[in-house]
């Protein structure tokens, strides 16, 4: 079974996250800088079959467009441009990172952990992932 595949994009790292060959837990892949992210994917699909990617849709709390929205949207095009037979699924991400940050914290992970920008991004991808299981399974 094909794995589901979800992005957190920001202009300097990208967090990722996958699901098991079954397509039922959610986990981190890592973080990579923005400018290596597609060649990162291609190494990954070469490996591990993907069926769909998730991507994080930044909205603001009255639902319009964030600042970052333009960005996502160039490298959703990238996304589309480079792998045109996966499939792009698009999920609210607002709140992924205050609720990333408070994951760690809960966690027990030291302060000096927590500030690592790129534990942030995984644990805001990993959360995108989960989002979009439980809205597929409903």
């Amino acid at each position: 079974m094909p794995r589901v595949l979800a992005i957190d994009y920001g202009t300097k790292r990208v967090g990722l996250a996958t699901t098991d060959p079954y397509g039922l837990i959610a986990s981190a892949l890592g973080a990579v800088h923005a400018k290596d992210v597609i060649t990162y994917l291609k190494n990954y699909i070469t490996k591990e079959d993907v069926g769909c990617f998730v991507v994080g849709l930044p909205k603001r709390m009255d639902g319009s467009d964030s600042a970052s929205t333009r960005h996502i949207e160039i490298f959703v095009n990238l996304l589309r441009k480079n792998f045109p037979d996966i499939p792009i699924e698009r999920v609210d991400e607002r709140f992924t990172s205050t609720i990333a940050t408070r994951s760690l914290l809960e966690m027990g992970l030291k302060k000096k952990d927590r500030a690592k920008k790129e534990n942030i991004d995984q644990v805001s991808a990993v959360l995108i992932l989960q989002t979009y299981l439980e809205m597929k399974n409903n």
